[in-house]
């Protein structure tokens, strides 16, 4: 059986845009947030972070708690969204 790709649902598309509207504020690029969150410790590219905010990839649990450690926030704001920023 073919593994098949598990839809992104209202959290994920909320931290997703979070996550993008938190790096641009702080005035990051993309590949400098990537290697920020990959000099501490989670690899990731700037593929990986793009497709991330464009909710085309999941953020598991270690990509969410490094990209709210580079981006100096709790995890939680990420998951609860720009209104609480």
């Amino acid at each position: 059986m073919a593994a098949r790709s598990l839809e992104i649902g209202p959290a994920g598309i909320r931290t997703a845009r979070t996550i993008e509207i938190l790096r641009t504020e702080r005035g990051l690029a993309q590949q400098e947030l990537a290697a920020r969150v990959t000099a501490i410790g989670r690899a990731m590219s700037n593929t990986m972070l793009s497709r991330i905010e464009r909710a085309q990839r999941r953020c598991d649990t270690d990509d969410l708690v490094a990209l709210a450690q580079a981006l100096r926030v709790s995890p939680l704001v990420l998951l609860q969204g720009p209104s609480t920023m």
